[in-house]
């Protein structure tokens, strides 16, 4: 079944009106991402546990079939972790690492896929709404390309968790990586979904002690407000 607008495919590193670099995610933030593409991935290196933890609450609510994508694939680490075959991102340098590790990629935005509508069973967003310009038609955006039914899942560091003012204080001090990012709390993101008819919200939550005194893999939670990342995820119901 052919998945793109008009017909064609672009090319992974084509940039063009529909799949345009550093537009949709907020310029700065892919212009550092871009520069610094090995820190970033690094950092599951450096915090296996909770990079594995993570993978664990997402596993929670991730379809075992069907066809899906990763927005805001990054480096491709959960999209490989997952078994998602396919990941768009604005950064073309994080792309490179992730076709490394086998994943297809598109350079592209999340506020204007370049998917025809109602063709994917569920996409995957992780750690990527708050870094993104324009969360709602993100949101918009997402839900054009799923299908009834279709399950959006997505992953954050939850603002009022303890994780969360530790990543605040990051941005507060001006990291390169955060001083851009816009972090949500679990409430608002299952707001944002409620608002585009999405159903059967369901949350996990995981990490629930500071990073640097994980020693193993939190098993997830239902539910939210003590893990400081929390995976929301939502059915689609069309008319």
């Amino acid at each position: 079944m052919e998945l793109w607008r008009g017909g064609t495919r672009k090319g992974a590193g084509e940039a063009s009106p529909i799949i345009g670099e550093a537009a949709g995610w907020l310029g700065v933030s892919v212009n550092v991402f871009n520069a610094y593409p090995g820190d970033y991935d690094s950092w599951y290196d450096r915090n296996r546990f909770a990079f594995l933890s993570e993978v664990e609450a997402l596993k929670k609510v991730l379809p075992r079939k069907g066809r899906g994508f990763e927005l805001g694939v990054g480096t491709g680490r959960f999209a490989q972790a997952l078994g998602v075959p396919l990941g768009l991102d604005p950064a073309r340098h994080m792309l490179e690492i992730a076709r490394e590790r086998g994943i297809e990629t598109i350079l592209g935005r999340g506020e204007n896929l370049p998917f025809k509508d109602e063709i994917f069973d569920f996409l995957l967003m992780v750690i990527t709404l708050c870094f993104v310009d324009d969360p709602v038609q993100v949101i918009s955006e997402s839900r054009r390309v799923l299908k009834h039914k279709g399950k959006i899942i997505i992953g954050i560091i939850d603002r009022e968790s303890r994780l969360g003012e530790f990543y605040l204080e990051k941005k507060r001090k001006g990291h390169k990586f955060y001083r851009e990012a816009n972090f949500f709390s679990t409430r608002e993101v299952i707001e944002m979904l409620r608002k585009h008819n999405f159903k059967e919200i369901t949350t996990y939550q995981t990490i629930f002690q500071p990073l640097e005194e994980m020693k193993k893999v939190n098993r997830p939670r239902k539910g939210f407000g003590k893990g400081g990342f929390t995976v929301i995820s939502g059915e689609i119901q069309k008319e």
